[in-house]
């Protein structure tokens, strides 16, 4: 039964894409692969030395993500990976623009105001709110130009390929996952 399992998370950096993704992995025993990983794999084997989620807000951090934005194949790679993934099944997928490549999987949209994800941001890379919430806005601007460059993609603005649109604003860790893992139960009939 969990071969036939796909979900796809998807949301703008820090609405809760991995802390759910592992979450609902590990409850329905399926296999976690985040596209950020995917990423910092291509980040290594260009020098880079990526850490953990805060990696992402570090000033090598920065200079990888220009350095992508300069090279569109990187996006591709691994979003080629992460569908190799979804036609294996048995997955929970953290991707920005996956549910739009994938149509067979249950799609997931996280959603949250600006000032939490930047509040979720600060706490976890050691940044103030302010200094989060300018990083945030510039990698979703960044972010949401290259994927409609690559796709045509309106990330943010293009909910067609979602089956849960979910604001995470108010709710804490737990009731998102205890929200979610309902909602793909249904889906799948488990």
């Amino acid at each position: 039964m969990s071969k036939r399992i796909v979900v796809c998370i998807s949301g703008f950096a820090g609405s809760g894409k991995s802390t759910l993704g592992r979450r609902l992995a590990n409850a329905l025993d399926l296999r976690y692969v985040s596209g950020g990983d995917g990423l910092k794999m291509l980040a290594i084997e260009r020098g880079y030395k990526p850490g953990g989620n805060e990696w992402w807000e570090t000033g090598e951090g920065f200079k990888f993500l220009e350095e992508r934005l300069k090279n569109p194949e990187f996006d591709k790679d691994v979003d080629r990976k992460l569908l190799e993934f979804a036609e294996k099944g048995g997955v929970v997928i953290d991707s920005w623009v996956l549910p739009w490549l994938y149509k067979d999987g249950f799609n997931i949209w996280l959603k949250a105001r600006p000032e939490v994800r930047a509040r979720r941001i600060s706490k976890r890379s050691g940044v103030t709110v302010e200094e989060a919430l300018e990083m945030l806005r510039k990698r979703d601007r960044e972010s949401a130009e290259l994927y409609e460059r690559l796709y045509g993609i309106l990330l943010g603005k293009d909910f067609e390929p979602f089956h849960l649109i979910l604001d995470t604003s108010e709710l804490d860790e737990e009731a998102v996952f205890r929200i979610v893992l309902q909602a793909v139960k249904e889906y799948f009939r488990l």
